[in-house]
Parts: C-alpha cells; sequence; structure tokens
C-alpha cells in the first residue's frame, strides 16, 4: 500500500440525485471518491428510477422541512470535523439550496479550510435546463457565491452570467468573473479539430485540458469530473495535475463505455482508470485576462 492511499484521507460529504440504475448524479461521484480512499456522507436530493433521459421514472423528492431537519442533523454531528469537503450537485427543489447554504457554513466554522465545490446541474444544450427555473436561480444565487470551486459546463454558465459563450475567449472571461474563485468549466471551446475541453480558471492562471470528441458519450461525465478533480485536489495534487489526471481519467472511461456501446459509464469495470488513468489529454497554458487588460 502507498504512503497515498494509506494516508487519512477526509471525508466528503456529496448532496447530489440518486438514480437505481446507471452512473450518474451521486452515484458515479461516491464510486469515485469512495474508490480513491476517501469516506463519503451521501445525501440524495431525489430519487430516480434511472436518467431522466431513457424515459420516465418515478421522482421522490425529500420534502423541505425533511431536507433541512437532516443537514441540521450534519451541523451538529459530533463527526463533523472529519468532513474536508462537501460536493453539491443535482437539486431537486429550491428549497434545498438554503440548506445546502446553511451546512456549508456551519462547515466552515468548524473547518476553514474545508472545501465547497457547487457543480451547477442545471442543463445543457441539447435540453436546455433540467431543473425549475427558481431551482436554477437558488444555485445560482445562494450557492454559487459561498463555493470555492465550481464546475458548470458551458451551457450552465451561460445561463449563469447571461453571456453568450461561442469560444474560448469570452468563456475564460465569463469564468473569471463569477463568483468562485475557482471554475472548472467543462464542455469548454478545444484548440483541436474535433476536441472538447475543460476549462481550468483562478484569478491567477488559465489552464486547458482537451482531447478529442467521443461519439454518443454516457451520461454523468460532469459528476465524475467534478469528483475526480476534487479528490486529486485533496490528496495534495497542484490545479494543474488534477485537471490533467482528472480530464484523463474521465476521458479513458467514456471512451471505453462508448466502445463497449453502454450508455452509461461502467466505473465497476474501469475502476483503474480513477486512479491510473492512461488517456493522453493535451494541456495548455493560456493568457489570463486580467494580462490582457493591463497590457
Amino acid at each position: 500500500m502507498t504512503s497515498e492511499t494509506s494516508a487519512v484521507r477526509p471525508a466528503v460529504i456529496v448532496i447530489s440525485s440518486h438514480v437505481v440504475r446507471g452512473s450518474v448524479g451521486g452515484r458515479p461521484e461516491i464510486f469515485a471518491l469512495e474508490t480513491l480512499g476517501f469516506p463519503v456522507w451521501a445525501v440524495p436530493t431525489i430519487v430516480l428510477g434511472w436518467h431522466p433521459g431513457h424515459g420516465r421514472s418515478t421522482r421522490i423528492v425529500p420534502p423541505a422541512d425533511q431536507f433541512s431537519a437532516l443537514l441540521s442533523d450534519l451541523e451538529q454531528a459530533p463527526w463533523l470535523d472529519e468532513v474536508g469537503a462537501v460536493l453539491s450537485g443535482y437539486f431537486g427543489s429550491p428549497e434545498q439550496a438554503d440548506a445546502v447554504a446553511s451546512l456549508v457554513k456551519a462547515l466552515k466554522l468548524r473547518n476553514p479550510g474545508a472545501l465547497y465545490v457547487c457543480d451547477p446541474v442545471l442543463g445543457d444544450y441539447a435540453e436546455g435546463l433540467y431543473v425549475q427555473e427558481k431551482t436554477a436561480a437558488a444555485v445560482r444565487d445562494r450557492l454559487m457565491p459561498l463555493a470555492d470551486i465550481a464546475t458548470p459546463n458551458r451551457f450552465e454558465l451561460e445561463w449563469m452570467t447571461g453571456a453568450p459563450l461561442a469560444d474560448l475567449k469570452s468563456t475564460t472571461e465569463a469564468a473569471v468573473a463569477a463568483a468562485p474563485p475557482t471554475m472548472l468549466v467543462t464542455s469548454a471551446p478545444s484548440m483541436i479539430a474535433d476536441g472538447i475541453g475543460n476549462l481550468l480558471v483562478d484569478q491567477k492562471q488559465v489552464l486547458l485540458a482537451e482531447h478529442r470528441i467521443v461519439q454518443k458519450p454516457p451520461k454523468g461525465t460532469g459528476d465524475l469530473t467534478c469528483a475526480t478533480f476534487l479528490a486529486r485536489l485533496l490528496a495534495g495534487h497542484s490545479p494543474e495535475k488534477a485537471l490533467q489526471s482528472a480530464t484523463a481519467t474521465v476521458y479513458e472511461a467514456v471512451a471505453r463505455a462508448a466502445k463497449r456501446g453502454s450508455d452509461e459509464l461502467q466505473l465497476h469495470l474501469d475502476a483503474q482508470s480513477l486512479s491510473h488513468p492512461m488517456a493522453m489529454v493535451q494541456m495548455r497554458t493560456l493568457l489570463h485576462p486580467s494580462r490582457t487588460r493591463k497590457a
């Protein structure tokens, strides 16, 4: 056992959707974090039979008062000091955002170094908003300002900022201007032909990890990206290394699932990709908008 895997790791509170069948929402996040050695406290915001893209299924959303009471229990839990991060994803109702905000604030009082990663799962260009507009607005207005890191896709960043993001320049500028100090934009424009990128932007640097597009990819790539990126940061990796590793992991898992003809990520078959991805991704350092303004 290596020192990296044997080290005591902080717990991560994962607050997202749960599907009975498939690997989207909290399912790939929990699998990835636990495979990489991080204990998970899992809080479902909604329970579904499967991803809505596969057809209708029953939706179970916990009543707002019960959801709030559960998160209040976590705020007061004697084990809260074990927690090093909160990761939130899909929400079943706008009221859930208030409970998560309260939990994040309570955790940071106990552990100022804890991270809050907000994955604003709101929609995409193909389907528009996945959630009610009130829910999307609650994530944007109540949770994004609290986040240390946000991981929107390009559609979600465009919806939250209200600006068209047609290219890397506009996407980078929008990410810099957004509330969280660190922004990882998935499905970003790429500088290679038939490519797609993950764009990491903070107050000092702009990094782009890109690879070829995989045709007909399974759902859940954004969920897996934010979980593996967070795991790398918690393990002490630099932002650049965390970006490269997370992008390679997801690219490899997606390519393997697509090759098998699966409409779902198959992480039970591809767990090795989480810890030791072999896929090659192109890494670039781009000009930060603040330097352009100074020039």
